[in-house]
């Protein structure tokens, strides 16, 4: 499967890339930018695929030459930008990989088409280096830039760049994508949709976790306690769960699930579209003891929290000031 119709949600996405196809208004550069697993590399894979499709419509046919050499990650004019450091993408990454490749005509396609995932790991120099191609590109040319942050990018690469950004999906349809294409069972996939967040991938990371169940419960029993623990206890119990294939994100992700449930049962004092059901007597003592106001500081401090370890601040001392706003509040 790989189709602008197997792409979930993200209708705005589609729609322009599509009609840029049919109406024969690609530009030369487009920025991609969403949060990791969001879909950026699949959306960037079918647009490229259907540029050098030999159908030439607005869907990749999957069948002709070209779609099979672009479904294998062998087709010569689509040219997935490598960097050898995992922190930076170097100007030498993009000089010989971009600058020095893009005055040869494609090999059989229309286009030649390079796809940068990860863009604002470029360094300054690369992305001067790239905007020399971006200022006079060939014809032919057309220049992916996948980013989880345009932030991170220069202005004046913005700037010269159309900029799609997306959108988080639908619990529903995530839930309906799980069911229907990965046969996850409608009770999971409703746990999964809920915790993803709007991201797809993260959607189908965790419906394929085996250890997600076992995180989740470790996560509702800290809740529960927490407000009794000792704040190094609550730090070992976070820790943990690295041992576990799961990000520390993941796992705030989970708290702040519970939180918005809490907040929701006060609010309406209704379980039937609570995610952590099964755990309605704790959710109703949580939802007693906390005030509204309470209960939205800690999903603030959820929020810093992720903010802070995205941004490499110490683990021990983000953990600290979020469960001391937890004992205070949650």
């Amino acid at each position: 499967m790989a189709a602008f119709r197997d792409i979930i949600g993200q209708e705005q996405i589609k729609e322009h890339l599509q009609a840029a196809i049919s109406g024969d208004k690609v530009s030369h550069a487009y920025i991609i930018s969403g949060e990791k697993s969001s879909g950026k590399e699949f959306i960037a894979r079918i647009f490229a695929m259907t540029l050098q499709c030999e159908k030439g419509g607005i869907e990749p046919c999957q069948q002709c030459h070209s779609c099979r050499q672009a479904l294998s990650d062998n087709h010569p004019d689509i040219i997935h930008v490598v960097h050898e450091k995992p922190a930076t993408i170097s100007v030498e990454d993009i000089r010989s990989q971009i600058n020095s490749d893009v005055g040869i005509k494609p090999y059989s396609g229309p286009k030649k088409i390079y796809i940068v995932s990860e863009a604002e790991k470029m360094t300054v120099q690369a992305q001067n280096a790239l905007l020399k191609t971006l200022e006079e590109p060939p014809e032919y040319a057309v220049i992916l830039l996948l980013a989880g942050n345009v932030n991170g990018l220069l202005p004046t690469i913005v700037s010269r760049c159309v900029v799609l950004t997306m959108k988080p999906v639908s619990d529903e349809l995530i839930k309906k994508y799980l069911m229907e294409q990965l046969k996850v069972p409608d009770y999971k996939a409703e746990v999964c949709a809920a915790f993803a967040r709007g991201n797809v991938g993260k959607a189908k990371a965790l419906a394929a976790s085996e250890d997600f169940e076992k995180v989740k419960s470790e996560a509702v029993s800290l809740l529960k306690y927490a407000r009794d623990m000792e704040l190094w206890e609550i730090i070992a119990a976070i820790k943990k769960i690295t041992e576990y294939k799961m990000e520390v994100n993941d796992y705030l992700d989970i708290m702040a699930v519970w939180y918005r449930d809490v907040l929701l049962f006060k609010a309406t004092n209704d379980v039937n579209h609570l995610v952590f059901k099964e755990e309605i007597q704790a959710l109703r003592t949580a939802a007693g003891r906390s005030s509204y106001e309470g209960i939205e500081s800690v999903l603030e401090a959820l929020e810093k929290a992720k903010n802070r370890l995205n941004a490499n601040v110490n683990f021990e001392l983000t953990m600290e000031l979020l469960m001391m706003e937890i004992k205070e509040n949650g």
